[in-house]
């Protein structure tokens, strides 16, 4: 029996659509985003270039252009972070939200459209960055780089994308929980790369939070039966991101804007 779609649904989906829409548009016409990810993008390339260097002196420990290639992602995921602050409290500089649910009053709608769009536009920007840092070693190494697996290349990109990608949802529902960029950005930035090395230094437990089970996607720990893989990594990370989005849904609900 086919099942006729009512009137109901076909207006929540044309609405949800319309609040998709609206949020790439809010998005992709922010300054801000394409030069936060232009400025992330020139960042990386300029500390894989370091980094790149510092292999061909052997200062690395390693020839391999993946491992090198990647090094700096640990810093440009900075640039990530930052994107997903600016997309969730850009509108509340000015006092443009109340206009926004003015035109959008269902709130889940409109905050799940903004992470729906922000996914969107950042995933290829993520891939993007990734592989820069890996194309620009792999070329300056030569011959002279340790030969690696198509696969294990690919495995390595999808997961940094992934992670890059999930931290920039992460820092969206935290900036929509904070509501003010630059408490946002503090708070994200000491833990990303103050409070999460330090709990993973002395805390073996610190394997289950967003950062290190984010590492464990693209730099999986090897000979280490205790560790995180890649696969537990992927799973952590996306429950971490769908438990704050979800904190920052029931949180937008209850707020006046």
């Amino acid at each position: 029996m086919t099942t006729i779609p009512t009137l109901a649904t076909r207006t929540h989906a044309r609405e949800a659509a319309q609040a998709l829409a609206a949020e790439l548009s809010k998005l992709l016409s922010l300054p801000a985003t394409w030069l936060t990810l232009g400025g992330t993008l020139a960042v990386n390339l300029i500390l894989a270039t370091a980094f790149t260097i510092a292999g061909l002196q052997g200062s690395t420990g390693t020839k391999s252009a993946l491992d090198i290639g990647l090094a700096s992602i640990s810093y440009a995921q900075a640039g990530f972070v930052i994107l997903g602050v600016l997309a969730a409290c850009s509108e509340y500089t000015g006092g443009q939200i109340r206009t926004t649910l003015t035109a959008m009053p269902r709130r889940a709608l409109q905050l799940s459209a903004k992470h729906l769009a922000l996914a969107i536009v950042v995933l290829p920007a993520a891939a993007i960055t990734a592989a820069s840092g890996v194309v620009l070693t792999a070329a300056a190494l030569g011959d002279a780089a340790v030969p690696v697996t198509s696969g294990h290349v690919a495995a390595a990109l999808s997961g940094v994308t992934a992670y890059l990608a999930l931290t920039t949802l992460i820092s969206a529902a935290v900036g929509a929980l904070v509501r003010q960029t630059l408490a946002a950005v503090v708070i994200l930035l000491g833990y990303f790369f103050i409070v999460g090395p330090l709990l993973r230094d002395h805390t073996p437990a610190a394997k289950y939070l967003p950062d290190s089970a984010g590492f464990a996607m693209w730099f999986p720990v090897a000979d280490n039966a205790s560790a995180v893989t890649p696969a537990q990594g992927a799973l952590l990370l996306t429950a971490w991101t769908i438990v704050l989005i979800a904190v920052a849904l029931l949180g937008y609900r209850r707020r006046d804007s």
